[in-house]
């Protein structure tokens, strides 16, 4: 599918220019969220192993906890630390057959974490060093670094403060 013309697209801004002034609401009227955050994003892969040579051995995301999945008996659900009080978990399922994911709708598109600035550069040059392509700076955005773990999975590896997006803060005025 080709990309929406520039008719398309001017007419998509002002669909999203509508929707934004009638939903996002200035800080000041804006209520709490029922939430405190992402506890997990569950995702799954291919294999335990190489999940974990990746997250842990790569991007220095330690793995926290390995065990049997309760719903599903010889799966593994396992975990990695992400700062925060946050984890990005993982299951197999092996015997189910499972296909590589498509972009299509209602899968995810990428992850996003926030890494600090120090760690931010460590890592593009560990990327460097290890081959491993990613995307971002060379497209003028040096803050991000587009890449896909052994599955596919895509992975923001973001160097703004959480809750800064666009040059500007969205939980202050």
């Amino acid at each position: 599918m080709a990309q929406p013309d520039e008719q398309e697209q001017a007419r998509l801004s002002e669909r999203r220019a509508e929707l934004a002034k009638r939903y996002v609401k200035p800080l000041s009227d804006r209520p709490q969220s029922n939430a405190r955050g992402i506890h997990h994003a569950a995702l799954i892969c291919s294999d335990v192993e190489q999940t974990i040579q990746f997250y842990d051995g790569v991007l220095g995301f330690p793995l926290v906890e390995l065990t049997e999945n309760r719903d599903y008996p010889g799966s593994s659900h396992f975990f990695f630390d992400l700062g925060n009080s946050t984890l990005l978990g993982f299951f197999d399922f092996p015997g189910l057959g499972l296909q590589p994911a498509e972009e299509r709708i209602g899968t995810v598109q990428h992850i996003a974490i926030g890494v600090p600035p120090d760690k931010h550069a460590m890592l593009q040059k560990k990327l460097d060093e290890l081959g491993i392509p990613y995307d971002g700076p060379s497209r003028g955005i040096p803050e991000s670094l587009y890449l896909r773990d052994p599955d596919g999975i895509g992975i923001e590896l973001l160097s703004d403060e959480l809750m800064w997006f666009g040059g500007r803060w969205l939980d202050r005025e």
